[in-house]
């Protein structure tokens, strides 16, 4: 009987002390005294108590607007909020206390940390790149505004992880054509990434699927179209090997060149031949889906550098 009335006494206890922890947190929001606010702001920014520190400044905005201590709150506002991985209330905070200090000894580190946010809230490939390219700008216009910083390092891996994005949604759209056996809208689509786009990272690939494209489009064509659309596939195959000449792709082109040599513009396929062409595009998948690997595992070892570095 003791013992349970004991257990009931601390468990009350323990329920008013969280409660009064909690009411005197919930006053000090509520208060006007600034100096006391302030102060309780960076004292739980300091113990990484980022969701209560940002609370509190948010609240301090209201109190601290056209005095000396604003621009400090608005920004520490916000980089609570980025602390906490809030990105998108990050950002937004970011992007008003750059409405309002655009000389503040606080506005190049807002500047990075606002394009951080916007980098951070990107999408995969497969994805809408509309954010991909925004960031991108935000990156280009903060290294020309502010040269040589200690974020540069920084901007250049998101830099790369943005362009390898777009490089490869280019690239994976024109190949769906190839993938759906559109080898005319294909060819088109593919030449469209070379023109748009001629230091795509996946130029290789792309070339590699344009030749290929154009060798399946001649060989399915009608006998009296096959000798000029073979020469386009001729053609395509120069322009890789002599810009790809150690290419994984080669043996592969290599073949079709010297079956297009035996077969001097017959329209037919042996079941043979076609085998060897199932078999290659399987092998061809299996080896786009290694660099794929390859590319993920550099970029997110380049994300958690930078993370670290940003620490």
């Amino acid at each position: 009987m003791y013992m349970k009335s004991y257990r009931i006494v601390i468990l009350a206890l323990a329920v008013m002390a969280l409660t009064a922890c909690r009411s005197q947190y919930d006053l000090l929001l509520q208060s006007s005294d600034v100096e006391a606010k302030y102060k309780a702001a960076f004292e739980f920014f300091e113990t990484k108590k980022y969701k209560k520190a940002a609370s509190l400044f948010e609240s301090l905005s209201m109190q601290t607007t056209n005095t000396p201590k604003d621009d400090t709150v608005r920004f520490y506002w916000a980089l609570s909020n980025y602390k906490f991985k809030d990105y998108f209330t990050a950002e937004a905070n970011f992007t008003s206390f750059l409405d309002i200090y655009s000389r503040s000894p606080f506005t190049m580190e807002a500047r990075f940390l606002k394009l951080d946010c916007m980098y951070r809230e990107t999408y995969r490939y497969e994805l809408d790149q509309n954010p991909t390219r925004a960031a991108l700008m935000s990156i280009h216009e903060f290294r020309t505004e502010f040269p040589g910083t200690q974020y540069d390092s920084i901007c250049v891996m998101m830099n790369d992880d943005l362009q390898e994005r777009l490089d490869r949604k280019e690239f994976e759209n024109a190949r769906l054509y190839y993938k759906m056996e559109d080898y005319i809208a294909a060819k088109t689509a593919l030449k469209n990434v070379l023109k748009d786009s001629p230091d795509n990272r996946y130029r290789e690939d792309v070339m590699f699927f344009l030749t290929k494209s154009c060798y399946k489009y001649a060989s399915l064509s009608v006998v009296t179209k096959q000798k000029e659309r073979y020469m386009e596939f001729m053609d395509n195959y120069y322009n890789f090997v002599g810009e790809f000449p150690e290419s994984r792709y080669r043996n592969e082109l290599d073949q079709l060149y010297n079956r297009y040599q035996r077969q001097q513009g017959s329209a037919k396929m042996t079941r043979k031949a076609l085998r060897a062409e199932k078999q290659a595009d399987k092998q061809t998948e299996k080896a786009l889906k290694a660099k794929e690997k390859e590319l993920k595992k550099e970029l997110e070892a380049n994300v958690k550098k930078k993370d670290k570095a940003l620490k």
